[in-house]
């Protein structure tokens, strides 16, 4: 008679299996999740760069960016208030440009040139040295400019107030 082989204790031998089968088989299986997650990650990304063309692709013309146009202010010598205790006049030297959305602001805007000359005229006469030496003096008067300017211009509206020359003696 054949002898039957002894069966190992009920925990020895599945424990063994399992150790065999969970270091090989574990591996491929996180390996084979890896690699579908980053198909899926590629896949989903190269779907998003193109449905993010064709969105820029369907923009009506009407959305799409029309060329700026560019007006020129005459350029503006403008004594500046004294500071105190100072003696000499010190004044500034500015040129600006004006930027409108497109050539028919820009006609709407040039008959009103006078205005707009007045406007920031008045307001530089108020300023003083220090005003331009603080931190972002230049910004804060680009930014005021740009206010005054459109409710001098208004209904049309400027869009930018850009610096040329900016001397201040």
């Amino acid at each position: 008679m054949a002898k039957k082989p002894k069966k190992a204790p009920a925990g020895e031998g599945e424990a063994e299996g399992q150790e065999a089968a969970a270091p090989g088989g574990g591996k491929k299986k996180l390996i084979m999740i890896g690699a579908a997650v980053l198909v899926l990650a590629g896949a989903g990304g190269g779907f998003m760069v193109m449905r993010s063309r064709a969105a820029h692709a369907e923009k009506p013309a009407a959305e799409q960016k029309l060329p700026v146009a560019f007006m020129d202010v005459r350029e503006m010598n403008v004594n500046l208030m004294p500071e105190p205790g100072q003696t000499q006049p010190r004044f500034v030297r500015l040129k600006v440009a004006l930027e409108v959305r497109d050539s028919k602001v820009a006609a709407e805007v040039q008959p009103l040139m006078p205005r707009v000359e007045d406007t920031f005229q008045v307001f530089v006469r108020e300023l003083r040295v220090g005003d331009f030496e603080a931190a972002g003096g230049t910004y804060r008067l680009r930014e005021e400019l740009l206010r005054r300017v459109n409710v001098a211009v208004y209904p049309a509206k400027v869009d930018a107030v850009l610096f040329k020359d900016f001397i201040i003696q």
